[in-house]
């Protein structure tokens, strides 16, 4: 495959018309000075080293060499080779709750956004690991498969929101069943895949606990993050606090008791997120002593770069173009490359 690297560069390509004419305006003013002082014909019996061909000749050089070194500028690349990366790390799926009680404020702004906030920190701390994302509410949503491409990972986690699931609740176990089917291919040690999940912790829908027993059967280590405060916070979408059917504000508090559990199940542990600290880091820190396991990644190389070549090939015109002289040589008088009418 061939490209060019920055094809904005081609735009110099324009400036050779712009050479031609200024090379043709710069002959037809010496012409017309020379025939300031006679007859053309008579001049140029009187000058008979000058040579039309060879001023047309050392242009051409010059203008070549221009053209060639324009096309270097752009970066010229052929082909592109895969190449099997070896790395060594852990497989981290993150799974974030999205449901609307994640919109509470006792975590400023709000729950969510502190998430994400946290999730893009510890993004930019990871160099080998393998990371996947999944949100969830009454449904689960991969939003990001497992991947080692951080930069794309960042991007997705901004995005995260409440109206990436249509279905509202806090389907915990549902979320962590499809979690264990989004890892990577299996390997004889799956003693490196971890899941982290961020909630609140309120599970109304799914028994959590049996899919946290499964994962354990698996060799999958679930860490939980408890996001929100014992006392709870009302929840405000579009500037109005949602409400239960007796008219009552819904208050969203959270529920450790079941996060606790899950963790013990899968020997992992359990953290409570203060305002301060989500308690990422500190689970990030444990995981980081687990086992690593050896990756194999296939990766595009870099392009072959051409550039080189070009301008190697334009030095040698350029320096040809100014040994090159204007009139003839009489040391080379019996050499006519140009094909010139000799006058005796």
């Amino acid at each position: 495959m061939f490209r060019f690297a920055h094809p904005q560069y081609l735009w110099l390509l324009a400036l050779v018309p712009c050479f031609l004419l200024l090379f043709m305006f710069v002959r037809h003013q010496r012409r017309r000075r020379l025939a300031r002082f006679g007859n053309p014909e008579v001049i140029r019996e009187l000058m008979p080293e000058n040579s039309t061909a060879r001023v047309w000749f050392k242009f051409m050089l010059f203008a070549v060499a221009y053209v060639l070194l324009a096309f270097a500028a752009a970066r010229p690349q052929l082909g592109s080779k895969l190449r099997e990366q070896k790395s060594r790390g852990v497989e981290m799926m993150l799974v974030v709750d999205v449901s609307n009680s994640m919109l509470a404020e006792d975590f400023e702004p709000n729950r969510l956004d502190r998430t994400k906030y946290a999730i893009n920190k510890l993004f930019d701390g990871l160099k080998q690991d393998r990371v996947g994302l999944v949100v969830f509410a009454g449904e689960a949503k991969v939003q990001l498969p497992i991947t080692t491409d951080y930069r794309m990972a960042k991007a997705f986690a901004r995005k995260i929101s409440t109206d990436l699931v249509d279905v509202q609740g806090t389907a915990v176990g549902q979320a962590l069943e499809q979690t264990l089917y989004s890892f990577s291919e299996r390997q004889d040690n799956e003693r490196n895949r971890v899941i982290i999940l961020i909630t609140d912790g309120e599970n109304h829908e799914d028994n959590a606990l049996a899919v946290a027993d499964r994962a354990k059967e698996m060799g999958i280590r679930i860490f939980t993050i408890g996001i929100g405060t014992p006392e709870g916070a009302p929840i405000e979408i579009g500037g109005e606090f949602i409400k239960d059917e007796n008219g009552d504000m819904v208050v969203s508090k959270l529920n450790e008791e079941m996060l606790r559990q899950i963790a013990e199940r899968t020997d992992a542990a359990y953290v409570r997120a203060t305002k301060q600290d989500l308690g990422l880091d500190e689970i990030v820190r444990t995981i980081n002593e687990m086992e690593k396991s050896e990756f194999s990644t296939v990766r595009f190389e870099e392009y072959n770069e051409l550039f080189q070549y070009l301008i190697g090939a334009a030095l040698l015109l350029l320096i040809f173009e100014m040994l090159l002289l204007d009139r003839r040589n009489p040391l080379f008088k019996n050499l006519n490359i140009f094909h010139e009418e000799r006058r005796e």
